[in-house]
């Protein structure tokens, strides 16, 4: 076959299917595009405690003081009260875990007794050591509350040198002034699970 000859064959081959590609594109069936758009809700967090969002509360005893038998609510021996401690997760969208914390006891009475549901405890940090839970999103109820009591024992002891000896300890605890210490609860999204309602 001459060059000639092998030039039209190729250029009818090209032709052939710039044809059949036009033609096929005028002969096509009909086409439908549908573009989706993908809107997503970013759900809400909402932590309170306390009626505060700051993560750290200091708590002075004499705010949580039920008598008035001493002058300006002070703490003193024979004083007691109440701590409630409010947890708030109203308005969230997500599972919350929260624990509670206590730092920088300061001071602390040693004849100062803490009760928390009807048991006995030496220092608030054992009560909140078991302070932990969790509300989940679908909860109709996302408030939970804790009341710690407190007393500062009076002239205990079963014999008259032991009430001596706690009526000292009283005397030096009055001396070093004011018992604090730092309230901190923290709350963190429970990571939903495959296949789990949240």
């Amino acid at each position: 076959m001459s060059k000639k000859k092998k030039a039209i064959v190729i250029v009818a081959i090209l032709l052939a299917i710039l044809i059949s590609f036009l033609g096929g594109q005028t002969f096509s069936k009909y086409i439908t595009e549908v573009v989706g758009n993908v809107n997503t809700k970013i759900a809400n967090w909402n932590f309170v405690v306390n009626g505060q969002t700051s993560e750290t509360q200091t708590i002075n005893l004499e705010s949580t003081i039920n008598n008035r038998t001493v002058k300006d609510k002070k703490v003193a021996p024979g004083t007691k009260g109440t701590i409630l401690i409010t947890i708030d997760g109203t308005g969230s969208d997500v599972g919350i875990k929260y624990d509670v914390m206590v730092d920088n006891e300061t001071t602390k009475p040693n004849n100062l007794r803490f009760k928390y549901k009807g048991q006995n405890y030496n220092s608030i940090s054992d009560i909140t050591r078991i302070i932990t839970g969790v509300i989940n999103a679908n909860d109709e109820d996302k408030v939970k509350t804790y009341e710690i009591g407190w007393e500062w024992l009076y002239e205990i002891g079963g014999s008259v040198d032991e009430i001596a000896k706690h009526d000292r300890e009283d005397m030096e605890a009055l001396e070093r002034g004011a018992y604090t210490f730092d309230l901190t609860v923290i709350g963190s999204q429970i990571v939903p699970k495959e296949n789990e309602a949240i």
